[in-house]
């Protein structure tokens, strides 16, 4: 009996993945509309509408650092139609961030294929005065307790909460309900300086409305060259970068796995697209599932550690 179950429920998926795609698929972001992992969402899902024939529509679910909307996908029929853009937040910082979350990043997921990955940039109000993140550093222990720093994702406070470590005082970290809210408050002056994406942030770098010091990868990023990384700047605990990935429901058919993975590589491959990827300072990127599935187990075990490390305790 277990044999033939196994047997019709495969024969069911196989028939589901030959009809596949016949309606318009939707694509939830659990960040709001403006951060980077929104942009990543649009420019992939304009791609893949044309690739599969099927309009792919983007719905924001922003909250809890991204679990509202993983546990809406989490919840979703395996049919292919409903999948989710995985962030570093959701799949990286998150298991060890909660004492529980409301979706295992593992088990309740199948690996589509990587999308793209980032630094972020770490920025201050103007007004500050701050011209690295060295003088970040000496204005928080000159002003115990008064500096502030502002997040939007769980990744942003992991962030937030080692820059309170290595300036070694008190600095109060300022939550909001997403980046691009925090990043707002920065502009106004309201929070004194966060970690933020390239899409976001560089635009407001540019016009000066707020000051660029560094960015969070090992090495300089090919989209801000002239900004220094964290290990250059003398902190070389602070290595971490973003990314986005695409996920199914656990228990979506191979075959529909397969095919979004194919799209997505030859989608990330086109010249043109990597290049509209750049100038939003995002670096293009595609896997196989299996080659995701891996990478997000390390990089799991990767922010567990960076999160124990700032003396964090899972919420």
């Amino acid at each position: 009996m277990a044999t033939m179950a196994a047997t019709l429920l495969a024969a069911a998926g196989s028939t589901l993945a030959q009809s596949w795609p016949d309606r318009p698929l939707r694509l939830v972001v659990p960040l709001a509309a403006g951060s980077g992992a929104d942009l990543v969402a649009r420019l992939y899902a304009e791609q893949l509408s044309t690739a599969l024939g099927q309009p792919v529509v983007i719905d924001n679910k922003p909250g809890a650092s991204g679990a509202i909307g993983s546990e809406f996908v989490a919840r979703a029929p395996a049919d292919g139609y409903t999948l989710l853009l995985a962030s570093v937040s959701t799949h990286g910082s998150n298991p060890g961030m909660f004492k529980k979350l409301p979706y295992d990043p593992v088990r309740n997921f199948e690996a589509v294929s990587l999308l793209g990955s980032f630094p972020l940039i770490i920025v201050s109000n103007p007004a500050l005065g701050a011209n690295s993140v060295q003088d970040l550093v000496a204005y928080a222990r000159a002003n115990p307790g008064k500096m502030t720093f502002a997040y939007g994702t769980g990744s942003a406070q992991v962030l937030a909460e080692l820059f309170r470590k290595i300036a070694g005082t008190d600095v109060l970290l300022v939550p909001y309900k997403s980046n691009p809210l925090a990043l707002n408050a920065v502009v106004a002056g309201e929070s004194h300086a966060m970690a933020i994406d390239p899409g976001a942030g560089l635009p407001l770098i540019a016009a000066g409305r707020v000051r660029g010091h560094a960015v969070t990868t090992a090495v300089r990023s090919t989209v801000v060259p002239n900004l220094p990384t964290m290990v250059e700047s003398g902190y070389p605990e602070y290595e971490l970068y973003a990314w986005n990935a695409l996920m199914a429901p656990a228990g979506t058919p191979t075959p529909i796995l397969e095919r979004l993975s194919r799209e997505i590589r030859a989608i990330a491959a086109k010249p043109d697209f990597r290049q509209k990827l750049r100038t939003a300072g995002i670096d293009a990127q595609a896997s196989t599932p299996a080659e995701l599935r891996r990478f997000v187990e390390t990089e799991i075990a990767k922010w567990t550690g960076h999160i124990k490390a700032a003396g964090m305790v899972p919420e």
